[in-house]
């Protein structure tokens, strides 16, 4: 990669904003409760490395909807007790908390400040709002991968006022995702899943060109089904795609890429924990049925197919993995995926990821991406804002 990091600035007594994706999800019941503090945790190598350089870091980030307006307390808190000693927590972005706490920071200190997206001005990437984010340092760092695609005042706005460097979680993002596309150890598979051929266009079409393998599965797996013939109930669709479909695997054909779709599915005639299902050929589903999973052949045939690889690039669960009864498929790929210890594996963020941590299989993954929205326009060849605005080496 060749941004600059933040071994390459000195940060020694300057106070230095750095861009964190604490996106954590809260106990529904509870908002003051994390129910999952990895993103707080991958942050850690970057904050301690400026904390022990003498830098007087302030924290800021965003958590969960807009219009929702939480508020970060509940990160200060676990933050407080990851680095065993008090995260002061500003009650504001950049008014009066915000600037009183930042200017007692001494060497080595650090703060949170409160929830950027309380302010529209964030999304808006607004130049003023950026401009007195950016007068409480003297340095910015960009470690929020999974808010890298977003040209927002917190994570490129900034920028245009500070020098900017990136901070190890996104080194190693890009450093992992990077090499996989662009050098990577063949056979090459991706796997791609999910409700929608639409948002997977551009990734497919990057793809096309660099991989050896592609594996469809997830509700876009009926757009390819419909496209060849096949009948598919009421199972997700987007007419308007057919063409496009037909046109992939054309092109698939014509580079010599394998594509594995799904030869049986597991329908009902609702999407409930308790619904009665049945497994039928994928181009034969019933007209009031509706495929929520890949069957077990098709599972069979895609164990088996990912043995072969040694560059896995995993994004989008192949059912409707939400619910267990339709989880199958997704658990045996990632199974899979974690027993296959010659190749590079990489789940791209999003609800793979949720999956593979939720089946406890995060460790025996090569990478797993913060960011499911950024890593996919990564892959797809895109230019990430909160990257490009970041100093050249």
């Amino acid at each position: 990669m060749n941004k600059k990091t933040i071994e390459d600035i000195d940060v020694n007594g300057k106070r230095v904003l750095v861009r964190c994706d604490f996106n954590v999800p809260l106990d529904i019941n509870d908002k003051s409760k994390i129910t999952d503090d990895r993103r707080i945790r991958e942050a850690l190598p970057t904050i301690k490395y400026l904390m022990s350089h003498g830098a007087r870091v302030i924290l800021c980030s965003h958590i969960g909807k807009t219009k929702d307006k939480q508020t970060l307390a509940p990160v200060a808190k676990r933050l407080s007790e990851l680095l065993e000693r008090d995260v002061p927590f500003a009650s504001d972005v950049i008014g009066n908390d915000a600037r009183a706490k930042a200017a007692e920071l001494k060497d080595g200190d650090v703060m949170l400040l409160e929830n950027v997206r309380m302010h529209p001005e964030e999304e808006a990437n607004d130049p003023e709002f950026a401009k007195e984010l950016a007068s409480l340092a003297e340095v910015y760092v960009n470690d929020a991968f999974g808010t890298a695609h977003r040209a927002h005042a917190s994570t490129a706005g900034v920028a245009n006022y500070l020098p900017a460097v990136c901070g190890y979680l996104i080194q190693k993002e890009i450093g992992i995702m990077g090499d996989a596309l662009n050098n990577p150890k063949r056979p090459f598979l991706a796997i791609l899943g999910g409700a929608k051929v639409s948002s997977k266009i551009g990734v497919i079409e990057n793809l096309l060109d660099k991989v050896d393998g592609l594996m469809i599965g997830g509700g876009m797996a009926y757009t390819f089904s419909k496209a060849m013939g096949g009948r598919i109930g009421k199972s997700l669709c987007e007419d308007d795609k057919l063409d496009l479909a037909k046109e992939i695997l054309a092109k698939a054909k014509e580079k010599n890429v394998t594509v594995y779709l799904p030869i049986d599915t597991i329908c009902a005639k609702e999407i409930s924990a308790d619904a009665e299902t049945m497994v039928v050929p994928t181009n034969d589903i019933p007209d009031d049925w509706e495929g929520l999973d890949i069957g077990p052949e098709s599972t069979k045939k895609f164990v088996e197919a990912i043995k072969e690889y040694k560059t896995i690039i995993w994004n989008g669960p192949v059912g409707y993995s939400e619910l267990d009864k339709f989880a199958t498929g997704t658990i045996s790929i990632a199974k899979a995926l974690a027993e296959n210890e010659d190749a590079i594996t990489i789940i791209g963020g999003g609800d793979s990821a949720a999956a593979v941590e939720k089946f406890g299989l995060s460790s025996k993954m090569t990478h797993v991406s913060t960011g499911g929205g950024a890593s996919l326009e990564f892959i797809e060849g895109k230019v990430l804002p909160g990257i490009a605005c970041l100093l050249d080496k």
